[in-house]
């Protein structure tokens, strides 16, 4: 890897380890094993980089689920489709079983959404690909293809990703009483069925 792939590297590392706020350019240059000058010949400046390095973290995530749904949907019937609930509760228990393993991404993200109004430039670093992020999820937990079916997607993945930051909150407050990919469902299905 090149200087510029190294400091993007370092840069995750240190996002993982020690947050936006807390992450230093020397901390970078150290994790990276590169230089001070580096950073902005080949990114501009300190926040282009973590900006960056943040909107890569949360695709690697991404790609994590995205990869397991796709091995799922290979083990099932190519002529049968999941059940749209049944995918909603299998990405959910995917979600909610990785929090162990990838409860860092969740407080990077947390940490990085309570930056948003201080900082017009992350700000707009985010907002493409919080689009495409929308599209994913509606794809991955309900299985509507956003190419097919662009406004459906739109409206789907703003429910699904109002609902990722609310169990990310919860799961981080207290994740003894926080939702079960069941109780997502069941509360889906309450919703569906009104007061009827």
């Amino acid at each position: 890897m090149g200087h510029r792939e190294d400091l993007l590297e370092g840069a995750k590392r240190c996002l993982l380890e020690k947050g936006y706020a807390r992450t230093t350019a020397r901390d970078i240059v150290a994790a990276s094993g590169t230089n001070l000058a580096s950073i902005g010949y080949h990114y501009g400046s300190k926040e282009a980089l973590l900006n960056l390095a943040f909107i890569k973290v949360t695709e690697e995530w991404g790609d994590v689920l995205t990869k397991e749904n796709d091995e799922a949907g290979q083990e099932a019937s190519a002529d049968v489709p999941p059940a749209p609930l049944d995918q909603f509760r299998e990405t959910w228990e995917r979600v909610i079983g990785s929090y162990e393993q990838t409860r860092s991404v969740w407080q990077l993200q947390m940490e990085v959404i309570s930056r948003i109004d201080s900082d017009p430039e992350l700000q707009k670093a985010l907002a493409g690909p919080q689009r495409e992020g929308r599209d994913g999820l509606a794809e991955n937990m309900l299985g509507i293809d956003p190419e097919a079916e662009p406004e459906k997607a739109r409206v789907a993945g703003l429910f699904c990703q109002a609902l990722l930051a609310g169990v990310m909150v919860q799961w981080l407050m207290d994740s003894e009483s926080a939702p079960s990919a069941q109780d997502l469902t069941d509360g889906l299905k309450a919703i569906l069925a009104g007061r009827a």
